[in-house]
């Protein structure tokens, strides 16, 4: 057993993020182990690339509430609390809503040291798009208490 020190606060890189996200690595799996996570902060509206992860990908929100959408059109609105599994392979993108800050502790095993396929930027009108999404299902449906 040893006590992990998270690793010091960065900004994301541009080429795979859009406005200002910060990342703190607190776990690079070494042999045997396969996991790397970080916590990952987004400022209001920040998001990732549509990107993929050869062995999928858990996302739990600690603070604030983002957006997760995948190419074929879904978006999960994501709170405090809440945890979204992307599988292997699908393409996705996450990030904040426009109106708040968002916090997740994102998990990934890598494979072979291979942990995601960047892709293109997320542009603004699927951003919009995926805002509008969860704002209208969010004001028809009643979230049940955990």
């Amino acid at each position: 057993m040893r006590l992990a020190i998270p690793g010091p606060t960065s900004k994301a890189p541009t080429e795979k993020f859009t406005g200002d996200v910060y990342l703190n690595t607190l776990h690079s799996g070494e042999s045997p182990s396969r996991l790397n996570s970080a916590m990952v902060r987004f400022n209001p509206a920040a998001r990732t690339n549509w990107h993929s992860h050869p062995l999928g990908q858990l996302l739990h929100c600690t603070e604030g509430m983002g957006l997760v959408a995948s190419r074929d059109g879904k978006v999960i609105l994501m709170r405090a609390g809440d945890t979204v599994h992307t599988p292997p392979g699908e393409e996705h993108w996450h990030g904040a809503t426009q109106d708040s800050h968002m916090c997740h502790l994102a998990m990934v095993e890598h494979d072979d040291g291979h942990t995601a396929t960047w892709l293109e930027p997320v542009s603004d009108g699927d951003y919009q798009a995926a805002q509008t999404t969860t704002a209208k299902a969010s004001s028809t449906t009643v979230r049940k208490n955990r």
